[in-house]
């Protein structure tokens, strides 16, 4: 006889995780040319009641480091007999990339234009097609962490498929300050993903190749918080203050000149059309150009690199129905409050 709520193994990658079990394997992708097998480090934790299956994946860009130590903590903090349904941690999807410290694969492919893959391709798209195949697709959710690339640092947002409700619940419940309606790019994995009806978010956050601690904590706050939005943790007593935007579009404004780069705003400001984003100046300051804003908006990117050429994306600018602006500022600050809040906690 079958007890009430009772639970069945989870089946993943050829393995089977009892409820309230937690189980670490290595998923093998690809071999090197040295014959050396390259796999990707998967950790269940199974629940002893129903629930949704999320996946919780970071680095498909190799350098992409701030889910990476998300994932970790996510993992130190949660037990599988306290959750219910499913999560799948995934803290380096491109593990060659990884210990390169690079974005790309070898054959210098992005892993996030490879998906779904192929068994026989390239090692982009055996790589694609095995996380697709025997990870992504045994899960209901997903959330892909990602940062800014080199010398580019992103304020945490969330870019989604806002078309689709129950993706557009995840981002509400998410509670990154800024949330971009994003289209599917082909190729990644939200756009494979979400051809299968599995809803997708990705997080963007800080900087490649660094430790962002506030992108870090925003990162765990928001995985967490969707979480109790799943119902696979009891809804918090802690009552949330921030709520997303939602941007109508986003641009960046590049460099007039050639030189070293000033800037005179940073992530999270709020701009108005005519000011001063930045100087860039000769190296021995004899000629200075000034940079502006072309619209009202808010900063959620900047380049971090002082040398810049014409043409270099310089911010990252957000733009909002109107009125917004100065209310996705203060949820900016609020964001901060509430990270910094836990970070104490």
């Amino acid at each position: 006889m079958t007890k009430k709520n009772s639970v069945a193994p989870f089946s993943i990658a050829g393995h089977n995780v009892w409820p309230g079990e937690r189980l670490a394997f290595d998923l093998e992708v690809a071999q090197l040319y040295t014959h050396a097998p390259l796999s990707i480090p998967v950790e269940v934790l199974h629940g002893r009641k129903p629930g949704p299956v999320l996946l919780v994946n970071a680095a498909i860009h190799g350098d992409e480091l701030n889910g990476v130590e998300v994932v970790r903590q996510l993992l130190a903090r949660l037990q599988p007999h306290k959750i219910k349904g499913t999560l799948v941690a995934v803290p380096v999807v491109n593990v060659f990339g990884f210990v390169h410290k690079s974005r790309y694969l070898p054959d210098r492919r992005d892993l996030n234009r490879s998906f779904p893959g192929s068994e026989g391709g390239s090692i982009a798209a055996r790589m694609a097609y095995q996380f697709f195949t025997e990870i992504v697709q045994h899960c209901t959710h997903v959330i892909d962490l990602h940062t800014g690339a080199i010398h580019r640092d992103n304020l945490p947002q969330i870019r989604a498929d806002l078309s689709t409700e129950a993706t557009r619940e995840m981002a509400e419940a998410f509670g990154a300050p800024v949330v971009i309606d994003a289209v599917l790019r082909d190729g990644s994995l939200r756009a494979e993903a979400e051809q299968a009806d599995i809803p997708v978010l990705t997080y963007e956050g800080g900087e490649a190749l660094r430790f962002d601690k506030f992108a870090i904590a925003g990162g765990v706050h928001g995985v967490i918080n969707v979480m109790r939005n799943l119902g696979m943790m009891p809804a918090s007593r802690r009552k949330a203050r921030s709520e997303p935007v939602i941007a109508r579009s986003s641009s960046w404004v590049r460099a007039n000149s050639n030189g070293i780069l000033l800037s005179k705003v940073r992530l999270g400001d709020r701009v108005k059309r005519g000011q001063l984003l930045a100087e860039i100046s000769a190296p021995l300051g004899a000629d200075v150009t000034e940079v502006f804003a072309h619209r009202d908006g808010i900063v959620i990117g900047m380049h971090t690199l002082p040398l810049v050429n014409e043409g270099d994306a310089l911010m990252h600018l957000a733009y909002f129905s109107s009125g917004a602006t100065r209310h996705v500022e203060e949820q900016v600050e609020v964001f901060r409050d509430e990270v910094s809040d836990l970070e104490m906690h």
